[in-house]
């Protein structure tokens, strides 16, 4: 890609974060305004403030009009002040890029107007040897010595360029005259305080009223290029859906890259924050008085990890932007992984998409944000313990099928083989080692319980992986026909199914007692019953379905005649199936010969011959048309031709 379009996708990003900060400011603000509980007790609220805490409930439950009439105010005021900000945030973050970068010039306008009211009458109190209100400002002239005048003048005039280059309209000389007005109070009065800073208030609110008339002398402009991009989006609504749209849109407007930096930001700012006062917490218990010594302890350092962890998900805007960051994490390990297994898939694209998702659910099941700050943490910490288990589950769907590959294709590069291996080993080696320091540092909780079954799930599935695997690379070694094949490759399978039936069956067990006892709620019961029909009552079904199917068609094998030993010298040919040599055979009614673990496969898809396309056994009249009687849905249809296709290696077999 070429570095202006980098650079350019770059600063359309950057451009964008304010608007989700705005989004998440206007989210978690919340007035200094009290309920009446409150009220009456004198006491700022509480988190694990508690109705029965009270000493008079009665009173409580009934407030004074002035005091309900005060909450209900200040309740309304919170909540104008969040929708304003969520919709003017959104209308922002939506907006293109070149209105969006005219959206900052005239926010760079005021704020060179507000800075020039603030330094104004910063230099008029001190002018006057009198502090500014409030007291407790910080120290700004400590670097900038706001009381001189030269500096003062200095800084008006900087500002007042700064409105000039931004307003750079050749159409509008008035500009130079508006910026004229940034060193106005300064220069009037005769040293009279009131006068100078009534005429710095004036002065700012004259010039920020400039500002608005020639935003509405545009509104023609603004109400066409609303217009066009409302009709633009409808008319892709129509014709290609509401979800088409989300999706140009989210790649529009880089939605987790904007997220992911949000979140990034406000992480170090937090940093930033905690290191400053693990600094002054080292510097003060020196004895001598010497320098801080920063970082002394393990413990300081956690702590600077910790507390950023913890503020980086107290609002959902947070929450979303951490998901954004764990989906790009778990990309790239996904990608990692598959360099590693040489292989080319956008599996690594289902890494991000599923992880996210995945955290995201267990944010909001478990209350994140709602939580205090320790709990928090210990929280986040379990919700990632078992995103991770869920990584691993990801790992081996991305490595069994390549078992298979690799052991069905006769494929002798060790290799392929090799890392396949690594990674199977790992995936059994680690979550035992994951377990063992687990149970040796948590007492046992549902939590862990929850943990501990996905990891042995997981060491489970890699196994039943690792069995087929063997069981293909001794068949492809073997000289003869091994018909016992399918039936070892079954049972591994169903005893592999079981195994993660069982698992479900105690998640789900688990989950209700986390529901009822614990801590309960509408998506933890909505994602219960969606575990209950995807992984019990689906998986039932499916495995139920295969048994049946299995027994169906050995029975109808058993009632075709084996051949004898006479019979296939006399035949001196090959399964039309699976064109291998045909050391024992079944013969259908039509006369042909095949291995009935060939025929067994193809009476999965149908009950015709498949040379001559005769009825394989005798009908009933609505089957006339040579369909099976126990047709196939698409999933099962899907899995027999799987079945036939296991056969395609012995086709080239030596």
């Amino acid at each position: 890609m070429p570095l202006t379009a980098v650079v350019m996708s770059l600063m359309d990003v950057l451009l964008r974060v304010p608007a989700v900060f705005l989004m998440d400011l206007s989210l978690s603000w919340s007035s200094s305004f009290s309920s009446p509980v409150h009220l009456l007790n004198g006491s700022s609220p509480s988190p694990s403030f508690r109705v029965a805490d009270t000493a008079n409930v009665t009173s409580i439950l009934s407030p004074t009009t002035d005091e309900a009439a005060e909450w209900d105010v200040s309740l309304t005021n919170e909540v104008l002040v969040r929708v304003f900000g969520v919709v003017l945030a959104f209308f922002m973050f939506v907006l293109p890029t070149e209105m969006l970068v005219t959206v900052y010039k005239w926010l760079a306008c005021v704020g060179a107007i507000l800075g020039s009211y603030w330094c104004n009458t910063l230099f008029l109190y001190q002018a006057e040897g009198k502090e500014a209100e409030p007291k407790d400002e910080p120290p700004v002239d400590a670097m900038i010595p706001l009381g001189n005048e030269t500096v003062h003048i200095l800084l008006q005039t900087l500002f007042a360029t700064v409105f000039c280059m931004v307003r750079n309209d050749s159409s509008d000389p008035s500009r130079f005259a508006v910026a004229f007005f940034f060193v106005l109070p300064s220069a009037i009065g005769n040293g009279d305080l009131f006068l100078q800073t009534s005429v710095a208030l004036w002065v700012s609110i004259a010039q920020i009223s400039y500002l608005g008339f020639h935003v509405l002398s545009h509104w023609r402009t603004l109400y066409a290029i609303t217009k066009s991009a409302f009709l633009r989006n409808r008319a892709i609504v129509r014709r290609h859906g509401i979800t088409s749209l989300l999706e140009t849109e989210w790649v529009r407007l880089s939605v987790p890259r904007v997220l992911r930096l949000f979140w990034l930001a406000r992480f170090c700012d937090h940093v930033v924050i905690q290191l400053n006062a693990t600094w002054r917490r080292s510097s003060a218990v020196q004895p001598d008085g010497g320098a801080p010594l920063g970082l002394r302890t393990a413990e300081d350092l956690v702590e600077v990890v910790k507390m950023p962890l913890v503020m980086g998900c107290d609002t959902i805007v947070a929450v979303l932007g951490l998901t954004s960051v764990v989906s790009s994490v778990s990309h790239h390990m996904g990608r990692a992984v598959q360099q590693f297994l040489m292989i080319q898939d956008d599996e690594d694209k289902s890494f991000g998409t599923v992880s996210a998702i995945l955290f995201f659910v267990l944010a909001l099941q478990t209350g994140l944000t709602g939580l205090e700050p320790d709990k928090r943490f210990v929280r986040l910490y379990r919700n990632f313990c078992l995103l991770f288990t869920a990584i691993l589950h990801f790992v081996h769907n991305t490595v069994s099928p390549l078992l298979l590959s690799l052991s069905a294709s006769r494929n002798r590069s060790v290799k392929h083989h090799g890392r396949a291996l690594v990674v199977c080993t790992f995936l059994v080696v680690f979550p035992c080692w994951f377990l063992y320091y687990l149970w040796s540092t948590h007492p046992i909780s549902t939590w862990l319980l929850a943990v501990s079954a996905f990891s042995i799930e997981v060491t489970v599935k890699v196994i039943i992986s690792q069995l087929i695997y063997a069981l293909f690379m001794i068949d492809a070694y073997r000289n003869v026909f091994w018909e016992g094949l399918d039936d070892y490759v079954y049972y591994v399978r169903a005893t592999g199914s079981t195994i993660e039936f069982l698992f479900g069956i105690f998640l789900f067990f688990n989950g209700a007692w986390i529901l009822l006892f614990e801590s309960g709620g509408t998506i933890r019961a909505c994602m219960m019953g969606i575990h209950a029909y995807f992984n019990i009552w689906a998986q039932a079904k499916k495995g139920w379905k295969v048994f049946v199917r299995r027994r169906t068609a050995v029975n109808k094998i058993n009632a075709f005649p084996e051949a004898t030993t006479e019979q296939l010298r006399r035949l001196n040919d090959v399964c039309a199936i699976c064109y291998q040599d045909m050391a024992t055979a079944r013969i259908t009614r039509c006369g042909h010969y095949f291995h009935a673990l060939c025929l067994r496969k193809w009476l999965y898809v149908q009950d015709r011959c498949p040379m001559c396309h005769k009825a394989l056994y005798e009908m009933d009249d609505d089957d006339e048309d040579g369909r099976r009687v126990d047709i196939l849905d698409d999933d099962d249809r899907d899995v027999a031709v799987d079945d036939l296709l296991e056969l395609e290696p012995h086709e080239h077999r030596d």
